[in-house]
């Protein structure tokens, strides 16, 4: 992928011609907050678009309005989402923006964004504007750390965030999670380092980057219907790599990732550095007799490896996802010379988020796993494959993605099939074709979740035996059933909670 000129070249650094500019903000979410307060603190004339006109959104409204005044315009409301023309006193001759900044959920095919594909008005992501205005004057310019993947982002950016923080930098998780990156960018000190972590969407709104560093997880069908299909979702992510400085990070085990890099227009001398949880060649981290070492920054790399860490370190459960994810972090941390020993350290005091492969009760040598988390099937089959016997509570919105190779990877392992969401067929079908030998139970509930719950819980208790995992990895979205996959994981949890008292066991 090449590089294309920039559009809005002039707007760069806080001292940019930002006064005056017409900006439209589209969303105003945590991320849309964000941009508001710093295209008021800049001077742009700024319109904030939302569809929905929620309480809190009223009362950050307000609270940034008693800030900045009349710099920023509020219009909540779906009549507002559908129109690009918000500029101007007189409402009949409304004005297009100079430049639009959106929120990551905005679809390219929404009626804003198409209208500003056919007018020319540049579309910018959060993450572009935090890179074109740089750290604030007077503070520390930071190295950008930046991530992507399909599964696995919050987990990595989270390690990489406490290696930095271990080996003495000033960092911050920020990007799709934690800080939103123009809060950190506007820091009167400045950071050492910025863990950002990059969604799809906000890269497809987003030039090259320029960052220090740069990895992609891996690589799985998700977001189909927002991407338009594969190849744009594969355009989107290796825009990553674009320009990197330093160390182009990909994912031995996934092939698609190291194409990117290949393809990829860097800064000469940056270098492609591989991770693998098997054995590393020359310049990639890899593990040695569960030893998890690096072969790529070290100066005698062809005959020598640096020993990062051990599996122990994990400690009791240490499935190979969160060893991938974990070299990558050290990957992008040895990048900026982060010590061993620090590596090392924030492995060790790693908490797993709750509702990722999250242990919830054991009795009777059945384990029960919540990882409501595995909304697709790549993540799902992280879970799966960490397990050798497996009760599978599986099924939702499945996102248009093929279950296929998901089931051809696991169809070994699995013992019983529980079936949730209210639409299964493409799942099922799945199975007959590929596991046709393992058993599959529908559970009904329709739309109460409290209920399909209980009814999946009741069932795996049925089916599983001494040595199995019982493992919610649904592979699929919440929203036929659930608020929402917290939800969907919270149902588990207390249904499992009440099966273990009703058997007169405790959970931890």
């Amino acid at each position: 992928m090449s590089e294309q000129p920039p559009t809005l070249p002039r707007l760069h650094g806080w001292d940019g011609p930002w006064v005056g500019l017409r900006v439209l903000v589209t969303g105003f979410g945590v991320t849309g907050f964000s941009v508001a307060d710093t295209l008021a603190e800049l001077g742009a004339q700024t319109v904030i678009v939302d569809g929905q006109e929620t309480r809190s959104r009223l009362e950050d409204a307000a609270t940034l309005s008693t800030m900045w005044g009349d710099r920023l315009d509020f219009r909540f409301g779906e009549t507002h989402t559908s129109t690009l023309k918000h500029f101007g006193a007189d409402s009949s001759a409304a004005e297009t923006p100079d430049l639009i900044v959106t929120s990551p959920g905005w679809r390219p095919d929404s009626p804003i964004m198409r209208a500003a594909a056919a007018e020319g008005v540049p579309v910018w992501s959060d993450i572009q504007l935090a890179r074109r205005l740089g750290a604030r004057p007077g503070a520390k310019e930071p190295d950008w750390l930046v991530l992507t993947g399909t599964n696995g982002k919050t987990t990595t950016v989270k390690m990489l965030e406490a290696m930095l923080i271990a080996d003495g930098r000033r960092a911050v998780a920020c990007g799709n999670i934690g800080m939103p990156i123009l809060d950190a960018v506007r820091d009167p000190e400045g950071f050492d380092a910025l863990a950002v972590e990059l969604s799809s969407f906000q890269l497809h709104y987003t030039e090259p980057l320029r960052p220090t560093a740069a990895a992609v997880l891996n690589i799985a069908e998700d977001h189909m219907d927002w991407h338009g299909g594969l190849e744009s979702y594969l355009a989107d992510k290796a825009k990553i790599y674009e320009s990197t400085q330093v160390a182009c990070v990909y994912n031995v085990e996934d092939p698609v990732t190291e194409r990117m890099v290949a393809a990829a227009e860097v800064i000469e001398g940056a270098r492609a550095i591989g991770f693998t949880t098997d054995s590393p060649d020359v310049s990639m981290l890899g593990v040695v007799d569960d030893i998890l070492v690096d072969r790529a920054f070290l100066d005698n790399r062809r005959h020598q490896a640096l020993e990062l860490a051990t599996r122990a370190d994990f400690g009791s459960l240490a499935p190979r996802h969160l060893v991938a994810n974990a070299l990558a972090a050290a990957a992008l941390a040895r990048a900026v010379d982060v010590a061993p020993a620090a590596v090392q350290q924030a492995i060790r005091s790693y908490t797993p988020a709750d509702h990722r492969i999250q242990p919830v009760a054991q009795a009777d040598d059945v384990l029960w796993v919540n990882d409501t988390k595995a909304t697709n099937p790549h993540a799902a089959a992280a879970s799966l494959t960490s397990f050798t016997d497996v009760v599978w509570i599986a099924g939702g919105l499945s996102k248009g993605v093929d279950y296929d190779p998901l089931v051809q990877e696991v169809a070994d392992r699995l013992r019983h099939v529980i079936l949730i969401g209210t639409d299964s067929a493409q799942l099922r079908s799945s199975l007959e074709r590929h596991a046709p030998q393992v058993p599959v139970t529908e559970v009904s509930g329709g739309d109460d979740g409290e209920v399909v719950m209980r009814s999946a819980v009741a069932a795996a208790d049925r089916y599983a035996r001494p040595g199995h995992a019982v493992v919610l990895a649904p592979a699929a979205a919440s929203m036929d059933q659930f608020a929402s996959y917290i939800t969907r994981g919270e149902q588990f949890i207390a249904a499992v909670t009440a099966l273990m008292r009703d058997k007169g066991f405790t959970t931890p």
